[in-house]
């Protein structure tokens, strides 16, 4: 099994729910040391940490009740990418922030990548006779 087979999409969902609510808690616990280390305003890491709740259960639910929800989470995760680039030409970061912007928008286009490969592997497997 590869990791881009059909086989592999419910658990690169789970490891993105996992991401989504790990970055979330620290996103919303620690907005205030991380706004100053940043220079991120606090009110917008607390916002994205919180968005990321929901996010987290939606991955998680098609990950195993609702697989018909993968396209939504690959097309969520690309949304998420793009915001992370707008927000960083729309809000002043300084360098740290500016970096945890980027690595975790890599982070995230890296999954939607994976997801969208074991997506693909899992519809020509039900498109085979």
């Amino acid at each position: 099994m590869t990791v881009f087979s059909a086989a592999a999409l419910p658990a690169l969902l789970r490891l993105d729910a996992a991401a989504c609510l790990g970055m979330g808690l620290a996103l919303v616990v620690a907005a205030g040391p991380l706004s100053g280390l940043t220079a991120l305003p606090a009110a917008l890491l607390t916002g994205a940490g919180l968005a990321l709740f929901p996010c987290a259960a939606l991955m998680w639910l098609a990950a195993g009740r609702l697989p018909g929800l993968a396209a939504l989470v690959v097309a969520g995760n690309v949304g998420w990418v793009l915001a992370s680039l707008a927000a960083l030409a729309l809000v002043p970061a300084n360098g740290l922030g500016v970096a945890l912007a980027l690595v975790q928008a890599a982070v995230v286009a890296g999954l939607a990548w994976a997801e969208g490969k074991a997506l693909a592997a899992r519809r020509v497997a039900a498109a085979a006779p």
